[in-house]
């Protein structure tokens, strides 16, 4: 497949398919969408009355979902949770292991790069509205199992839980899904010219 024949229009494919198709090409983008997760949790700033921070790994783990495809989006993010689940420093702040209260955000970023790369292969990030849907769709995965598990994890209620855990982070939420928006299409539209 030629790049030329490629336009933003065309559905079916993701960034990644752009690339020559080959095992190792495969096994570089999971590792590297691993990598990148990691390295994007080291932007790490405490929220006040929060136990969870804010980071830069949804972020990544969003972008690596729409850019590598559900299933190579999913294996990155498996990659990052199990490295890190048995003592890769490379959560949020250099932590590791299970035990954290951000666990379950961590399981859910793993189930949303999936949905958002299972999007993404339906043109979900090829324009600005369907790249905030999609980044919205994703969002809401990685809160769904993030705040019921943060919630088990510190004995909080639910509505402490959605306080401590949910509300201080749409503000940031909505400018990573902005710096998508910006991203993603632009990427499509650079690529079909």
């Amino acid at each position: 497949m030629s790049t030329a024949a490629v336009t933003p229009a065309r559905t079916g494919i993701v960034l990644a398919d752009l690339l020559p198709a080959s095992r190792v090409r495969d096994v570089a983008l999971v590792v590297g969408g691993a990598a990148l997760t990691g390295v994007a949790a080291q932007i790490a700033v405490p929220v006040p009355g929060s136990p969870v921070p804010v980071t830069g790994q949804t972020f990544a783990a969003l972008l690596v979902g729409t850019s590598l495809g559900a299933g190579r989006g999913f294996l990155s993010l498996a990659l990052y949770v199990l490295a890190g689940a048995v003592g890769v420093p490379w959560f949020a702040g250099g932590a590791s292991g299970v035990a954290a209260v951000s666990f379950g955000y961590l399981i859910g970023m793993l189930l949303a790069a999936a949905v958002v790369g299972a999007l993404a292969r339906r043109g979900g990030d090829r324009s600005v509205w369907r790249t905030a849907g999609t980044m919205a769709l994703g969002s809401a995965v990685i809160y769904a199992v993030g705040v019921p598990y943060l919630a088990l994890a510190t004995g909080m209620s639910v509505s402490d839980a959605i306080a401590a855990g949910l509300v201080p982070f749409l503000v940031g939420d909505a400018l990573k899904a902005a710096l998508a928006m910006g991203l993603l299409p632009t990427a499509w539209k650079l690529i079909g010219k």
